[in-house]
């Protein structure tokens, strides 16, 4: 019996492996001929070590590829990949070039990414607390609860905008009832349920 287990182990591996080989050379061929969704997923496997071993210069490789087409979350990818310097030079100006990119399509992740760069970071750009402050309403407008929280913060200190404590109050509620941890915390610290708008 335990025979049996093994062998069926075994070729449920091999079978497995042929399917992902074949799987990779189909999605290889499709992105060489163009194509920005299989693109964008040869740089995700690639960056990530899906199935194969991890290679950050063949997933820049993809997701730029990808980015060039105008794919929003491969623009994001690769502008998170010149940030950190994976498969390439770290480089600030290009990582703000392609946040910028993607969140101009809606992509909320970057969104907030960008209003990072322009206000905590001055990161690739200069510094524009109102810019930031445009962009992480785009991002928590859509539930990224991290925009969420950020943007609850920039009201109630005022950055980029004016002073609202209720509408702080109303965005770290929405941050916290989203799942962000910290966002509870920030509602305690900051006492801002004294601010929260009663029904």
């Amino acid at each position: 019996m335990k025979n049996k287990i093994i062998i069926t182990s075994f070729l449920f591996l091999i079978s497995f492996t042929t399917a992902l080989s074949q799987n990779l050379d189909s999605l290889t061929n499709l992105a060489n001929k163009g194509k920005a969704g299989a693109q964008y997923k040869l740089g995700y496997i690639y960056s990530n070590g899906k199935g194969i071993q991890k290679d950050l210069k063949k997933a820049f490789y993809w997701y730029k590829k990808s980015a060039e087409q105008g794919d929003a979350e491969a623009q994001y990818n690769l502008g998170f990949m010149y940030n950190c310097g994976f498969g390439t030079q770290e480089d600030e100006s290009k990582a703000f070039y392609w946040d910028k990119k993607s969140a101009e399509q809606g992509f909320a992740e970057a969104q907030c990414d960008l209003a990072l760069m322009y206000y905590a970071h001055g990161y690739g750009t200069l510094t524009d607390p109102k810019q930031a402050f445009y962009w992480l309403k785009k991002s928590a407008e859509q539930d990224y609860a991290q925009a969420m929280y950020f943007l609850a913060l920039y009201y109630y200190y005022g950055k980029g905008t004016l002073t609202d404590k209720k509408q702080a109050a109303f965005w770290m509620r929405k941050a916290h009832n989203n799942g962000y941890k910290k966002a509870k915390e920030a509602w305690d610290n900051l006492e801002l349920w004294k601010y929260e708008a009663k029904n």
